[in-house]
């Protein structure tokens, strides 16, 4: 197997055990057992626990960077914009749906590198967000623009968490809440001023 054939399963394993146990429920050991590697093949691609957990969060990071910039230039109006971020990750949460309960969930658990892992999440969309927002809202000021951020943000992984314990709610389900919940709120800043 490839190094980053490797990698890749490691990955995937450890995603799955951090989501079913939380990072203070399993050991390095638990981890290499389930993989099929010894614990220093862990620690030779990872360093730690918390590095093994960062490269988890990482990995999850560019995924939902990736899918909600093409779902959002795939929109031209803001109400499609958001529509179609919401769609995407929300799609995204289920797909990692394991991984992304427990990142929402259980945050502060472990480190300072695993809290901050969490965190990078959270301003990645974040600067893609308040770039849509000054983008087709530039009058309304930087203060707005960050508050609103920061409510889209909270508002979406609520409704994630939310969901985890509703699976009958659909993706579209929770997408046109989200979107309907967002769009009353920002509609007259996002009309043209005056």
């Amino acid at each position: 197997m490839s190094r980053a054939d490797r990698e890749r399963q490691m990955l995937d394993v450890a995603e799955e055990v951090f989501g079913e146990r939380g990072y203070q429920g399993i050991s390095m050991d638990e981890i290499a057992e389930r993989c099929g590697v010894s614990k220093p093949m862990l620690y030779e691609y990872f360093g730690s626990k918390d590095g093994l957990f960062a490269a988890c969060v990482d990995r999850s990071k560019a995924e939902l960077l990736d899918v909600t910039r093409k779902a959002m230039a795939a929109a031209s109006t803001p109400e499609d914009v958001l529509w179609h971020a919401m769609v995407a990750y929300f799609t995204l949460v289920d797909e990692h749906s394991t991984s992304f309960a427990m990142l929402l969930s259980r945050p502060t658990a472990g480190s300072w590198k695993t809290v901050d892992a969490v965190e990078a999440i959270r301003r990645q969309q974040g600067t893609l967000i308040s770039e849509a927002l000054t983008a087709f809202a530039p009058h309304i000021g930087e203060q707005a623009i960050a508050a609103f951020t920061e409510i889209i943000i909270g508002a979406s992984e609520r409704l994630a968490q939310w969901r985890t314990r509703h699976p009958q709610v659909r993706i579209e389900d929770a997408a046109r809440h989200m979107t309907d919940f967002c769009w009353k709120g920002l509609g007259p800043y996002l009309a043209e001023p005056g």
